[in-house]
């Protein structure tokens, strides 16, 4: 990374790496593309942003227009309250998790690839939902040369593991290997757990963090899922936090929407038109310390643009208090706002 980057470059940096939406991280890759220094230390870093701008570019134009075939797409628009991947060895019972979870068709079968491409599905939590993409399994037998590109707007990850197959460590450290090769980087810290720290010397600005919850499929099967996986944990040298779970009988299942929900630091804002009831249909999702403009933004940009101030319900305001747009929204709050 070169030292002497300006503050404005630094700031859209960390504003691409927050980003989800390609369009936004399009725009700030541009922004980096103008501010970066051009000179010879900075030759590398400057191939790797324009390699970028030309993905998203592709990605968001759509499928060329041929006589050929394309696949299924490989990357998704994040949905939901988050947008969640489930990563993992072969056979460890990802699509049959993503199934009990989202009620999608995921492809279940006992013998390994059996997933060959990416799909998505929604896991409902309460009144809000969050988006399971479920992965083809990783391992050197089947090299997935699109699968840094789908994790890139993943928030976070669940690895999936079955402790009740030999080689287990093996396997899972063969994942973490395989998509560190490819710059994706499994991490024990959360959102609400703090910043996700790196240093300055393996600083790489296109690299891949994902927040993991190791998650130990077919705890049924097992006599003391919980002893088990402290002994993976040891043997391997993973640190993430873990979740025992059975796809099979739902066991553990209750508990992981509720998990996601507080360490990602979810919260739900209604909004209201003055004079009418709130709607609590569907709530918007933001992260802890979020603002009213951050419920702007995704109401609509021409909102964002002219708001004015808003007014908020919830438990740590007074009825209808008047806030400005950088007001700090808790789960629950109901908004107003004015334009």
């Amino acid at each position: 990374m070169p030292t002497n980057v300006s503050p404005e470059f630094k700031k859209a940096q960390t504003a691409f790496r927050r980003a989800r939406e390609p369009d936004e991280r399009l725009a700030l890759l541009k922004e980096m593309l103008r501010l970066i220094p051009k000179h010879k230390g900075t030759e590398h870093l400057q191939s790797d942003i324009k390699s970028k701008i030309k993905d998203l570019t592709d990605e968001l134009q759509g499928p060329k227009k041929s006589g050929g075939r394309s696949g299924p797409p490989t990357s998704f628009r994040p949905e939901g309250a988050a947008q969640i991947a489930l990563v993992g060895p072969p056979n460890s019972g990802k699509s049959a998790l993503h199934a009990r979870l989202t009620g999608s068709h995921s492809t279940s079968q006992p013998y390994p690839f059996a997933t060959q491409f990416p799909h998505p599905g929604m896991f409902p939590h309460e009144d809000a939902a969050f988006q399971l993409i479920d992965l083809p399994s990783i391992s050197s037998q089947h090299p997935i040369p699109w699968i840094a590109n789908t994790l890139q707007t993943a928030e976070g990850a669940l690895l999936v593991v079955d402790l009740s197959q030999p080689g287990t460590v093996e396997r899972l450290m063969e994942v973490c290997e395989l998509l560190a090769a490819k710059r994706v980087y499994f991490h024990a810290t959360w959102p609400r757990d703090g910043a996700i720290q790196v240093s300055d010397d393996d600083e790489d600005m296109f690299a891949t963090r994902i927040p993991t919850l190791l998650v130990a499929n077919k705890s049924d099967l097992l006599t003391d899922p919980e002893g088990e996986l402290e002994v993976l944990e040891e043997l391997s040298g993973v640190d993430f936090p873990t979740l025992a779970v059975s796809a099979e009988t739902g066991d553990g299942l209750d508990n992981l929407g509720e998990w996601l929900f507080e360490h990602l630091g979810v919260v739900r804002v209604y909004t209201k038109i003055p004079g009418e009831p709130p709607d609590r249909s569907k709530p918007f999702t933001i992260r802890h310390g979020d603002t009213v403009l951050s419920v702007a933004e995704q109401v609509h940009r021409d909102v964002a643009r002219d708001l004015k101030f808003a007014r908020v319900w919830g438990a740590e305001s007074f009825e209808g208090q008047q806030v400005g747009r950088d007001h700090a929204l808790i789960d629950g709050d109901v908004i107003e706002l004015h334009v």
